[in-house]
C-alpha cells in the first residue's frame, strides 16, 4: 500500500472527521443506523468521496429514505465546514443495508 502524502492526510481526516459527526447525529436521530463509513481515491477527490449510513434492517431504511436529501444537505455542510466543496451532494451520500466488509 502506497504512503499518503501529507494532504492526504489531511483529505483524510477532514472526511472522517465529518463523518464521525453525521454518524452520531444520525444515530440520535434515526434509530436504526449501525454505522457510517466512507470509501474515497485520493488522486480523485472529493468526486470520488462516497459516504453511507448503514441501518439494521429494510424497514428501518426505507421508513429513513424519504429523509435522504436532508442527510446529504448535512453531509455537504459538515464538509465545507472542513474546506471541502462538494459539487453534486447527492453522489456523495447513501442509505444501505451492507456493512464495510460485504
Amino acid at each position: 500500500m502506497k504512503k499518503l502524502s501529507k494532504v492526504q492526510f489531511k483529505q483524510q481526516a477532514a472526511v472522517l472527521a465529518a463523518v464521525t459527526a453525521l454518524e452520531q447525529q444520525a444515530k440520535r436521530e434515526l434509530p436504526a443506523v449501525v454505522q457510517g463509513w466512507f470509501s474515497l481515491e485520493y488522486e480523485a477527490f472529493p468526486g470520488s468521496l462516497l459516504v453511507r449510513l448503514q441501518f439494521t434492517d429494510s424497514a428501518a431504511l426505507q421508513l429513513a429514505q424519504p429523509q435522504l436529501l436532508v442527510w446529504q444537505k448535512r453531509f455537504s455542510a459538515l464538509m465545507l465546514k472542513k474546506g471541502v466543496v462538494l459539487k453534486d451532494m447527492r453522489r456523495h451520500l447513501v442509505f444501505t443495508l451492507n456493512s464495510p466488509d460485504q
